[in-house]
C-alpha cells in the first residue's frame, strides 16, 4: 500500500506542475495588456502597473515568472476579477461549495438509479428486462443537457409547479454562511424554521441535480451491467454453484459485492462528464455555483476568472479521480500491485 500511496501522490505531483505551467501559459494567449490579465485591475493606473509589473516578474526570466505564479496560488494571490473587481479567491471560495453540492448529489442518484438497474440486466441478460433497460440507457444518454434542463423546467416548473426554476433557496430564508456549504449551514443555523429552509433547499436541488444525473446513470447501466455478467462468469461464481448454493444467495453474497468493486474506479472516470454537465445545468437553473460563474465569465472575456477558474476546476477532479482510486486499491489488494507491460 506504501508504494502505491507513493506513486498515486508522485501523478499527483506531476499533473499538478503540468497543469500549472498549462493555466501560466494562457496569459501569453489573452488578447490585451498581460498585466491587466493576469492582476484584472482594469483601472489601474501607470505607477500601479509599474508595480504590479514588479509583483508579477513580467522583465525577468520566464522561469521567474511561473515561480511567482505559483507563489501567488500558495498565498491565494489569484489577481481580481475583471467583471467584478472581487478577489478570485473570494468568488471561488463561495461559489464552488455550491457546485460540490450539485455534483455529489447528482452522481448520488446516477449512482442509485444507475448500478441497480444495469446488475438486474445483467441477471436477466438477453431476456426482455435486459432489452428495456438497454433502451432506456441509450435513450437517456442521447438526451442534450441543456434541452432536458429546459424541458424539465417547462414540465415540472411551469405547468406542474411541483418544484422551483432558478436558485438554490427561497428568497424567503436568510441562513448565515458557516461552511458555505449550504444543506450544513442550514443544519448548523439557529433559525426557527430549519427545517422549512432545508426542504426549500432540496426542492430547489432536486431538478438540477436529476438533470445532471441522467447521462451517468445510463453510463452507470452498461458499466454495471458488464461488470456483473463478469462476474458472473468466473471460477469462483461457478464453484458456489457447484456448492448448492442458490441462484439469489450467489447474486446477494458474491456477485453485487464484487461487481460494485469493479465499478468504484468507473465512478471516478465518469466523474469529469459530470462536471461539464454541472456547468451547462448551473446556467440553465441559475445556480449559484463555480461553473455558471465560468461560463458568464468567458461571454464577459474575464480572463482572471477564466484562468483560475479552469485551475480550481481541474484540481478537484483530479483530486476526485485520486480519491476513488485509494478507495478502490483499499477494497481490491490487488490493484496495489505493480503489473508491468500492462
Amino acid at each position: 500500500m506504501l508504494m502505491f500511496t507513493l506513486r498515486r501522490l508522485s501523478l499527483f505531483f506531476f499533473t499538478m506542475v503540468l497543469l500549472s505551467m498549462l493555466t501560466f501559459s494562457l496569459r501569453y494567449f489573452f488578447p490585451g495588456d498581460m498585466l491587466i490579465n493576469l492582476s484584472g485591475q482594469i483601472n489601474a493606473n501607470t505607477a500601479e502597473l509599474k508595480q504590479l509589473a514588479i509583483d508579477y516578474k513580467i522583465h525577468e526570466s520566464i522561469f521567474s515568472q511561473y515561480w511567482q505564479y505559483l507563489t501567488n496560488i500558495f498565498h491565494g494571490n489569484l489577481g481580481l476579477s475583471m467583471a467584478s473587481q472581487l478577489p478570485i479567491s473570494t468568488e471561488i471560495s463561495t461559489l464552488l461549495p455550491a457546485t460540490i453540492e450539485l455534483s455529489i448529489i447528482a452522481l448520488t442518484i446516477a449512482m442509485v438509479m444507475g448500478i441497480p438497474l444495469g446488475f438486474i440486466a445483467a441477471i436477466y441478460h438477453r431476456k426482455k428486462i435486459d432489452n428495456i433497460i438497454l433502451t432506456f440507457a441509450i435513450v437517456g444518454h442521447s438526451f442534450p443537457v441543456f434541452w432536458l434542463g429546459l424541458l424539465v423546467i417547462l414540465i415540472f416548473s411551469i405547468q406542474l409547479a411541483w418544484f422551483p426554476s432558478a436558485g438554490d433557496i427561497s428568497l424567503l430564508f436568510e441562513i448565515p454562511q458557516q461552511t458555505g456549504f449550504l444543506f450544513i449551514d442550514i443544519l448548523l443555523s439557529n433559525s426557527p424554521y430549519k427545517w422549512q429552509a432545508f426542504n426549500s433547499a432540496l426542492a430547489h436541488i432536486f431538478l438540477p441535480a436529476s438533470v445532471v444525473a441522467l447521462a451517468p446513470a445510463t453510463v452507470f447501466i452498461r458499466l454495471a451491467r458488464t461488470s456483473m455478467m463478469e462476474v458472473l462468469e468466473t471460477s469462483y461464481i461457478q464453484a458456489a454453484k457447484t456448492k448448492g448454493l442458490s441462484f439469489i444467495q450467489i447474486i446477494y453474497h458474491h456477485a453485487i459485492r464484487n461487481a460494485l468493486i469493479k465499478m468504484i474506479r468507473h465512478i471516478g472516470l465518469q466523474f469529469a462528464n459530470l462536471i461539464t454537465f454541472v456547468m451547462i445545468t448551473e446556467v440553465i437553473f441559475s445556480w449559484p455555483g463555480i461553473g455558471r460563474w465560468l461560463i458568464v465569465s468567458i461571454g464577459q472575456r474575464d480572463y482572471t476568472a477564466i484562468q483560475n477558474g479552469l485551475l480550481v476546476l481541474s484540481i478537484f477532479i483530479f483530486v476526485v479521480h485520486i480519491f476513488t482510486d485509494f478507495i478502490y486499491a483499499a477494497l481490491n489488494p490487488l490493484a496495489r500491485e505493480h503489473n508491468h507491460g500492462s
